[in-house]
This record gives structure tokens, C-alpha cells and sequence, in this order.
């Protein structure tokens, strides 16, 4: 009884989506259509923004931490130092209160350069999901871009579509039998329709399925075409070509700290 009312409910959800498709505005439909397109580009946009906030905030604690780490670091050369002078003067009780507090810098010193190198590694790692994030929407972006130029495109096809509707029903007489022997210009305008109709679904299809390669194609070429044309300014200027830029990677500087 249960599989026999799944049945009926998928027979009418489908019947009735069908007479909804043939009652629905095309027009009205591909409004639709792109404001969710737009709606999606703008999801992604802020999901995109909140990856390079992420990127910016873990540079801030980086470089924090850095701070902190050449202040603990001069804090204890400062109080070795101190420590020795008092060690030279004979003051045995301020020498080993000046080791004590070399030794708790120390100590601060170990935490804050171990906090730092675990905030390169975030840093990295939020500045690869930045550069990835960047690139979605740039892509998604020509993807959006070539929808609304495709809609127009659809609209002056819908027009022509009503005109020939209209033409159709103006001229519907002629779709009378003619003959017993003879199918009806309705029959064969049906039929030619129909394989018409399924040969532009394959098409659709197809476009579909390819339309991601093709975005990707295009990128891939103008970024080569980029490639060529520095080169060619490079040759002209008497340049060498340009090492490949290495990831965004702190320097080492003195201390064994690192900038951001």
C-alpha cells in the first residue's frame, strides 16, 4: 500500500509539473533563472570575502606575534647582559635576579616562536584559500556575464516565437485534412517539430556539459597570450625571462623572526 501511494504522489508531482511547465511565462522563467544566477554570484562573493578576511586576520596575529617575539628576544639578551655586568661587579644577589628574569624570557621566547611559526603555517594555508576563493568568483563572474548576454539573446528568440504563434493560429486551416490517405500539414509540422525540439536537447545537453572546459580553455589561452606578451616586452627591453614568483612565503630576518 505504501510503495502504491509513492507511486500515485510521483505520478501527480510529475503531472502536475508538467502542466505548470506549459502554462509558465518563458519570460518569467528566465528572469528567474538569472536572479538566481546573481543571487549565486553573490554568495559566493561574500563567501569570498570572508576567506581573504581570514587571511587578512591571520597576517595581523603573525605579525603580533612577531612583535612580541623580538620583544621577548631583546628582553632576554637585555637581561643576560645585565646579569653578566652584575656578575663583574661582584653583586652575586643581582646577577642571579637578572638570570632569573633571562631565564623567564626565555622562557616567553620558546612559547611566542613556537605561536609564530604556528601562524606562518595559518597564514599559508588562508593565503592559498584567498587565492582559490579569487578565482571562483572571477570565474563565476564570466559565467554570469555570458548568461546575461545569453538572455537577451533568448528574449528576442521568444518574441519570434509569439510571432510565428501567431501566425500559426492565423493560418490554422490549413492544418485540415486534406485527404484520408493524405496526414494533415498539423501531423507533419508536429512531427518535423518534435525531432526538431529533440535534436536542440541533445544540443543543450552537450553545451552543458562542456561549458565548464570552455570557461577554462579561455582563461588557460589569455593567460598564455598574457605569458607571450611579457616575453616579448622583456626581449625588447633586453631582459632575461622572469623566474617563476615563489609562494608567498615571510623572509627569514635577523632574530628568527619573519615579516608577514
Amino acid at each position: 500500500m505504501l510503495k502504491l501511494l509513492r507511486r500515485v504522489s510521483r505520478y501527480i508531482t510529475a503531472a502536475l509539473t508538467g502542466r505548470f511547465n506549459e502554462m509558465a511565462d518563458p519570460k518569467v522563467q528566465l528572469e528567474q533563472a538569472i536572479t538566481e544566477a546573481q543571487e549565486q554570484h553573490r554568495r559566493l562573493t561574500e563567501q569570498a570575502a570572508n576567506v581573504i578576511a581570514n587571511q587578512k586576520q591571520a597576517e595581523l596575529r603573525l605579525n603580533r606575534a612577531m612583535g612580541d617575539f623580538e620583544k621577548a628576544n631583546g628582553s632576554a639578551r637585555q637581561a643576560v647582559l645585565m646579569a653578566d655586568e652584575a656578575a663583574k661587579r661582584g653583586d652575586a644577589a643581582k646577577a642571579a635576579e637578572y638570570a632569573r628574569a633571562a631565564e623567564a624570557f626565555a622562557g616567553r621566547l620558546i612559547a611566542v616562536e613556537k605561536e609564530v611559526e604556528s601562524l606562518k603555517a595559518m597564514s599559508l594555508q588562508t593565503a592559498q584559500a584567498s587565492d582559490q576563493a579569487k578565482a571562483a568568483v572571477a570565474q563565476n563572474s564570466t559565467a554570469l556575464q555570458k548568461k546575461l548576454s545569453e538572455r537577451q539573446k533568448l528574449l528576442s528568440q521568444l518574441d519570434q516565437a509569439k510571432m510565428q504563434e501567431h501566425m500559426n493560429k492565423a493560418m490554422a486551416g490549413l492544418s485540415e485534412t486534406v485527404g484520408q490517405d493524405v496526414p494533415s500539414l498539423e501531423e507533419v509540422r508536429d512531427k518535423i517539430e518534435q525531432r526538431y525540439s529533440r535534436a536542440l536537447g541533445h544540443a543543450e545537453l552537450q553545451e552543458q556539459t562542456v561549458e565548464t572546459r570552455m570557461l577554462e580553455v579561455e582563461h588557460a589561452a589569455m593567460d598564455s597570450e598574457a605569458q607571450a606578451r611579457l616575453s616579448q616586452i622583456r626581449s625588447q627591453l633586453g631582459l632575461g625571462e622572469a623566474t617563476s614568483p615563489a609562494v608567498n612565503k615571510p623572509e627569514a630576518q635577523p632574530g628568527g623572526a619573519t615579516p608577514a
